[in-house]
C-alpha cells in the first residue's frame, strides 16, 4: 500500500500493519520464539537495531515507545499547549539511535506478554488519536507550528504502519532463519 495521504487511509494502513504484525507473531513457532534474533551474519545489516533487539518483546517494546513519543508530542502541543519537539531533548535525529538503545534498556525486565499488552493499548490510543484530526489538519504541510516542515499525518504514519512494515520484515527474516 503507498504511503497514506488521508485520515481513511493512514487508519486503514495502521490498522491492516498491525494485524499483519500480530498475526505474524501468533504464528510463530516455540523455537522462533525462544531463539534469539541474530542477524550478524549478514554484513548489509549494519544498522544499530539489527543487533540491538534480540526477541520480540524487544521490537514490540520499540514500537511502543514511539507511541509513547507520539501521544506525548500530539498531547504536549495540543492539549497542554507546551511547545514541545517529537524528540526528547535529550535527542535529535542524529542521536536517535541512542535514545532507541535507552527504550531497550528500559525494558530488558518488561515480559512479552507485558510488552504485548502495552503495545496493544498504545497502539489503539494512537489510531483513536488519529481519528480526532480531520484530513486537513493530518495532512496539510505546516498546519501546526509545532509539525515543522511536514505534516502532523507523517508522524502518524511513520509511528504506525512504517514501523509495523519495519517490524514485520525484521521478524519475517528471523523466522526464515529459525523453523
Amino acid at each position: 500500500m503507498p504511503r497514506a495521504r488521508n485520515k481513511a487511509d493512514l487508519l486503514k494502513s495502521a490498522t491492516d500493519n498491525y494485524a499483519k504484525l500480530m498475526t505474524l507473531i501468533s504464528q510463530m513457532t516455540e523455537s522462533q520464539m525462544n531463539t534469539p534474533f541474530d542477524f550478524s551474519a549478514d554484513a548489509s545489516k549494519k544498522e544499530a537495531h539489527w543487533s540491538r533487539d534480540k526477541n520480540v518483546r524487544d521490537v514490540l517494546i520499540h514500537l511502543y515507545e514511539w507511541h509513547q513519543l507520539m501521544l506525548d508530542f500530539v498531547e504536549n502541543n495540543t492539549v497542554k499547549k507546551i511547545a514541545t519537539a517529537f524528540l526528547p531533548t535529550e535527542y535529535s535525529w542524529k542521536t536517535y539511535g541512542a535514545m532507541n538503545l535507552m527504550f531497550w534498556n528500559r525494558h530488558q525486565n518488561t515480559s512479552l506478554e507485558q510488552a504485548r499488552h502495552m503495545f496493544n493499548e498504545s497502539h489503539a490510543k494512537v489510531v483513536a488519536l488519529i481519528d480526532r484530526f480531520t484530513d486537513e489538519q493530518l495532512f496539510t504541510k505546516k498546519y501546526y507550528p509545532w509539525t515543522g516542515t511536514t505534516d502532523l499525518g507523517s508522524y502518524f504514519v511513520s509511528t504506525t504502519a512504517s514501523h509495523y512494515d519495519w517490524a514485520i520484515k525484521k521478524i519475517k527474516l528471523h523466522c526464515k532463519r529459525v523453523e
